[in-house]
């Protein structure tokens, strides 16, 4: 009975690509738009990732990473204080204006980090040493900053180690480049010290932004970032309390998740509706074959198992097709410099949970149309 459901199935080639086309589409606008947002969060919390430190401190004011209000110098000692704190250091972030060869402006993501023990730095170095940050002057920047497009315009090619170029009329050389994660705002990183970040800076009378700090061997982090919280009033976050902050305030603030949220229902409903409809008209069309087989001794176990080996397998093959092309438009916005496309484990099982979700509801139509049917209409004229 089941060949015979394959054979019914693609007997009729117009509607079984209809159906498979609908949850192909269904598929990829799906998985394409939750992992477009998975890719858009993380690069909202990249920050943490490209400046490894195990306490953040803030403001107590600020929801997210990206947010930055200044702090007084004096909140540095008090989080030193703290019991449990191994040790503390500013870290200068802001957004300046960089000055290229050709004259043009482009605009940076400045980070300041302390000088004595560079905590913070980069995850990984391409090329020179972070240690040279400490001389006057230097700075090391990301891969997307050596780009010719990028600070490295006018030159005709990317920037290199012993390069110079201005931030805010003052020379920066670049003594090395490191591999970052992309920032949500799509500005380049630009490394220095704390002392030469401050120079750089238009001058104000408050210039900290945040404060790292790395608990002592064998205290919990989490503690100690509640005990810098209690006895400061500053705002203390480890990374995935931080990570979770900044997540839920793009949420509450933005209307970034609703709209990928909207779209993601729109491609369920329009796969409910097109496959519907699609899958209803099949067995419509082929309505005296099913009324045979009932005539025939089945009962309706056997057709409704017909009926779903139908949807299952229009199903599974939309679902191969659909995510095949998210995959495939996801590589060309990574290599073009888009939003990151990050498919978790979690977002394929759950486009599959839905698209067989889809078919079932259309076999579901299918079966309870067939329940209605009189066999006896087969032998009617």
């Amino acid at each position: 009975m089941f060949l015979l459901a394959l054979k019914m199935l693609l007997g009729d080639r117009a509607k079984y690509w209809m159906l498979v086309g609908g949850l192909a589409f269904s598929s990829l606008l799906m998985t394409q738009q939750y992992s477009v947002f998975q890719g858009l969060m993380s690069w909202t919390t990249s920050h943490m990732r490209n400046m490894r430190a195990s306490i953040w401190v803030v403001e107590s004011r600020v929801e997210q990473v990206n947010e930055s209000k200044a702090m007084r110098d004096t909140d540095l000692n008090r989080v030193r204080s703290v019991e449990g704190v191994d040790f503390a250091v500013p870290l200068f972030q802001g957004v300046l204006k960089a000055r290229t060869a050709d004259g043009s402006d482009k605009m940076i993501q400045m980070i300041g980090l302390h000088s004595g023990t560079l905590y913070g730095r980069p995850p990984r170095m391409i090329e020179g040493d972070i240690a040279q940050l400490r001389l006057p002057n230097s700075v090391v920047i990301d891969t997307l900053a050596m780009e010719s497009t990028r600070l490295g315009s006018g030159m005709g090619r990317p920037l290199k180690v012993g390069d110079v170029f201005e931030i805010n009329d003052r020379e920066a050389r670049v003594v090395g480049i490191c591999q970052t994660e992309r920032h949500f705002f799509g500005y380049p990183y630009v490394f220095s010290s704390y002392d030469q970040a401050l120079q750089y800076s238009p001058r104000q009378r408050k210039m900290l932004s945040m404060i790292l700090a790395e608990p002592k061997p064998g205290f919990d982090t989490a503690e100690v970032a509640q005990r810098i919280k209690s006895e400061t009033g500053l705002r203390a976050f480890t990374i995935p309390q931080f990570e979770a902050s900044t997540i839920q305030w793009v949420w509450n603030n933005t209307g970034i998740p609703i709209s990928f949220l909207t779209t993601i229902v729109l491609g369920f409903v329009v796969g409910v509706a097109v496959c519907g409809q699609t899958f209803y008209s099949f067995v419509l069309e082929n309505l005296k074959y099913f009324a045979a087989i009932k005539a025939m001794g089945a009962g309706m176990g056997v057709i409704a198992r017909m009926l779903l080996v139908q949807a299952f397998t229009a199903g599974l093959l939309g679902f191969g097709l659909g995510v095949g092309m998210a995959q495939a438009i996801g590589r060309a916005m990574i290599e073009k410099g888009m939003p990151p496309f990050i498919m978790f484990p979690q977002i394929f099982w759950a486009t599959l949970a839905l698209v067989l979700g889809i078919s079932l509801v259309s076999a579901i139509i299918g079966i309870i149309k067939v329940s209605r049917v009189d066999a006896a209409t087969v032998f009617r004229g």
